[in-house]
């Protein structure tokens, strides 16, 4: 895989860009088969946002939190972001498959995974890649909130209001991104992509 600078690319957002204004050198990824991903936000922006998000929580945290990370996308952003909260915390996983190689949601997610830890009564953190139709993370909610949790709040690397078709509560939001296949941080397109350190979208797609 190649990654090379090319030109300067100004994010949409500055408000959610970690306070650089979005602005630096477009790296794009291509792949052997000549598949091109598009830089939307540089690692430097990523990593900074990401502490913004987890002082935010912390601040708002009055004790320990349950951290649910929903697989397998938010596996990089939960790892990044559970090292710099200044709570204490204890980390469960959801798995829900909605796209597999599509490159929209089915719909109709499935559970893969289910929740390992004990929720009753205490406070959980619900950590997503993205939001874009709410589905999948309304599911993951459903599930949850059928432990009985004290309070449950959700952290989502990137949401993408213009695919919205239910309402889903977000606290916590890393970045608002276009309509576009996002890939990078973590986040995959059949699989390929997710070690990326920096967040873009597969071109064409």
């Amino acid at each position: 895989m190649m990654i090379r600078s090319e030109h300067a690319q100004r994010c949409e957002r500055p408000d959610r860009c970690g306070g650089t204004g979005g602005t630096g050198d477009t790296e794009q990824s291509r792949g052997s088969d000549g598949v091109r991903v598009i830089e939307l936000y540089a690692e430097e922006q990523v990593r900074s946002r990401v502490a913004e998000l987890a002082a935010q929580i912390s601040g708002d945290a009055a004790g320990e939190l349950v951290v649910v990370g929903i697989l397998k996308g938010a596996f990089v952003f939960m790892a990044d972001l559970i090292r710099q909260l200044a709570v204490p915390c204890r980390c469960d996983f959801l798995a829900l498959q909605s796209y597999g190689a599509r490159s929209t949601s089915s719909g109709t997610p499935r559970l893969t995974h289910d929740l390992m830890l004990p929720l009753a009564g205490r406070d959980v953190l619900v950590v997503e890649d993205i939001v874009d139709t709410g589905i999948s993370l309304r599911a993951s909610l459903d599930r949850i909130q059928r432990e009985r949790p004290r309070s449950v709040r959700t952290c989502v690397l990137l949401d993408k209001p213009s695919r919205r078709t239910i309402d889903v509560p977000l606290d916590y939001v890393g970045f608002t991104v276009p309509d576009r296949f996002m890939v990078g941080y973590g986040i995959d397109w059949d699989e390929r992509f997710r070690n990326l350190p920096f967040i873009g979208y597969v071109e064409g797609v």
